[in-house]
């Protein structure tokens, strides 16, 4: 795959991860190409959820179960769902099938394909390992099952326009964050469970869920959307720094810092976030 990826998109990884993780071109290259490698491992696991789903347990460990546990037995949650946090690292199609396949009501939150033959595809290997899928567009839906207990998984990572996101210190670099997790969370109350997911020597695959974390409710919403997605982008990063090979490094992660905030923009964000 490596191989035959336009030029472009390789020097958007080779250039992302040089920058984020301050490697020569040498490693940057091994990092590159085994992250492109982990695509194919995501495309064979997600033929291979049928039989998979018969054996989640042995393949996915879950660590941190227990604040799932907790949250739902706790007299204080009235019966209200939660956030779970997560990004494009290892495979995310399996971590979201495997909190499934333990007993966790997962809603996950797709992007819908450009091909209806594609989106028919993948969505019913989606819900034949037991998620439940929604479209980003179907907002209502999320609030809805929320209230009904589900849990709405996010990924977090995607790059967003200038009006749709919130600039935070990433890879020490200011970067638009999309805001949905904190968004999500101050509005109606709940707490975000970040997690994330990586692979294991021997081909099994580790879940870590962080405990629970509440968006503070003051007067300025924007400054309480902000502090909480510093916070998880801060998680996000300290994860993919352990595990940079699994991290979706082909993604024009700055795009619209580059494109739709001039340099003078850029320095401000900068100076407020003591990025050098």
């Amino acid at each position: 795959m490596w191989i035959f990826l336009p030029n472009k998109r390789r020097k958007i990884a080779l250039e992302n991860i040089r920058q984020c993780l301050n490697v020569d071109e040498k490693e940057s290259a091994r990092i590159a190409k085994e992250s492109t490698v982990n695509l194919g491992t995501i495309a064979m696991e997600v033929l291979n959820f049928p039989r998979l789903k018969g054996m989640m347990k042995s393949y996915v460990k879950i660590v941190g179960l227990e604040h799932f546990t907790n949250y739902f037995n706790s007299p204080n949650r009235n019966g209200r769902g939660a956030v779970l946090a997560t990004f494009h690292g290892d495979n995310w199609e399996l971590f979201g099938g495997a909190l499934a396949q333990y007993g966790i009501p997962l809603v996950g939150v797709a992007k819908k394909q450009k091909s209806e033959g594609a989106d028919k595809f993948i969505n019913e290997f989606r819900t034949q390992i037991g998620m439940h899928i929604t479209y980003r567009s179907g907002v209502r839906e999320m609030y809805k099952m929320m209230d009904e207990g589900y849990i709405i998984g996010l990924i977090m990572d995607q790059d967003v326009g200038r009006n749709d996101g919130v600039i935070v210190k990433f890879f020490n670099r200011a970067t638009n964050c999309v805001t949905g997790a904190a968004s999500m969370s101050r509005f109606k109350s709940i707490p975000i469970f970040p997690a994330f997911m990586h692979k294991n020597s021997d081909g099994t695959h580790t879940l870590e869920v962080y405990p629970p974390l509440t968006v503070e409710k003051t007067d300025d919403k924007r400054a309480d959307i902000q502090k909480m997605t510093q916070k998880l982008a801060t998680l996000t990063e300290e994860h993919i720094r352990k595990y940079p090979e699994e991290w979706f490094w082909l993604h024009d992660r700055w795009k619209s810092m580059r494109v739709e905030f001039s340099p003078e923009e850029v320095a401000e964000f900068n100076r407020r976030l003591n990025i050098e």
